[in-house]
C-alpha cells in the first residue's frame, strides 16, 4: 500500500513536463504573433516614412502626388495583366511609386528648369536614379530592395543606350521594365512645369513608336492592348484620389477603383 502514493507522484511528475510544455508553446505564439504584427508595423511605418520622401521628390518636380499614386495601380494592373502572381504585382504597387525618390537629392535650378537641359545638368538629372537606389537599398525588407531595383533600373532603355548601366534587354529588371513604360505614358499625359499634358492619343502613339527602342516590346503590346482599361483605372484614381493606406492595402485586381 505504501507505494501507491509514489505511484501518484511518478504519474503527476510525468504529466508535468506536458503541462509545461503546452504553456510554453502557447507563450511562444503569442510571443510570435505579437513580433509579427509589431515587424508589419515597424515595415509599414519605414515604408510611409520613404513615401513621403518620394512625395516630397514629386512636389518638388511636378507640384502634384498624384503621379506616383497612379505608377502605383498602373504598375500592378501592367504586371498582373503580364502574368505576374497577385503577390508580386502587389509588391510592385509599393514599389513603383518609389522611382523617382531619388530627386530629392537634385538641385531646384535643374529639376524645375523650364527649357531644356544643357549636358552638365542632364548628368546632374541622371544622377537621381542612383540616389535612389542608395536611398533605398540600406533596408533589409524585399519591398525595399524591388524599390531600389526600380529607382535604379527605370531609365534603362531595352535597346541599350538608357542609364545608368546601359542594360540592355531582358539584362533591365522586370520591375524597371514595367515602371519604364507606365512612367512614360503617365508623366506624358499631365502638366509639366515645361509642357502641357499631351492628349491620350497621341501619348499612346508615343510610347508605340518607342517600343523596341526604349521599351520592352511585349510590356508595351500589353499596355496598349490594355489601355482603355489602364486609362478608365487612372481616370477612377484621380476623382477618388486614393491614400498612402489604400495604396499599401489596396484592392487586388487594382480594377476594384474603376467605375
Amino acid at each position: 500500500m505504501d507505494a501507491l502514493p509514489a505511484s501518484d507522484d511518478r504519474l503527476e511528475a510525468s504529466a508535468s513536463p506536458n503541462r509545461f510544455d503546452a504553456a510554453a508553446h502557447a507563450q511562444m505564439e503569442c510571443f510570435l504573433r505579437d513580433f509579427g504584427e509589431m515587424y508589419q508595423e515597424v515595415a509599414r511605418a519605414h515604408h510611409e516614412a520613404l513615401f513621403r520622401l518620394a512625395l516630397a521628390a514629386e512636389y518638388r518636380d511636378s507640384d502634384t502626388g498624384e503621379h506616383i499614386i497612379r505608377m502605383g495601380f498602373l504598375c500592378e494592373a501592367l504586371a498582373l495583366a503580364l502574368g505576374r502572381s497577385d503577390r508580386w504585382a502587389a509588391m510592385l504597387r509599393k514599389a513603383a511609386p518609389m522611382h523617382d525618390v531619388g530627386k530629392i537629392g537634385i538641385p531646384d535650378k535643374v529639376l524645375r528648369k523650364p527649357g531644356a537641359l544643357d549636358r552638365e545638368e542632364r548628368a546632374t538629372m541622371n544622377e537621381h536614379a542612383r540616389i535612389g537606389a542608395e536611398i533605398l537599398g540600406q533596408s533589409r525588407i524585399p519591398l525595399f530592395h524591388m524599390a531600389a531595383e526600380v529607382a535604379l533600373s527605370h531609365h534603362e532603355r531595352w535597346d541599350g543606350t538608357g542609364y545608368p548601366a546601359g542594360l540592355e534587354g531582358a539584362a533591365i529588371p522586370l520591375s524597371g521594365r514595367i515602371v519604364a513604360v507606365v512612367d512614360f505614358f503617365d508623366a506624358l499625359t499631365m502638366d509639366r512645369c515645361y509642357r502641357k499634358a499631351f492628349p491620350d492619343a497621341q501619348a499612346l502613339q508615343m510610347l508605340r513608336e518607342q517600343s523596341g527602342r526604349a521599351f520592352d516590346p511585349e510590356i508595351t503590346s500589353v499596355f496598349l492592348a490594355l489601355a482603355p482599361r489602364l486609362l478608365a483605372l487612372r481616370d477612377a484614381i484621380n476623382r477618388r484620389k486614393p491614400s498612402f493606406a489604400d495604396l499599401v492595402d489596396g484592392p487586388t485586381p487594382p480594377e476594384a477603383l474603376a467605375p
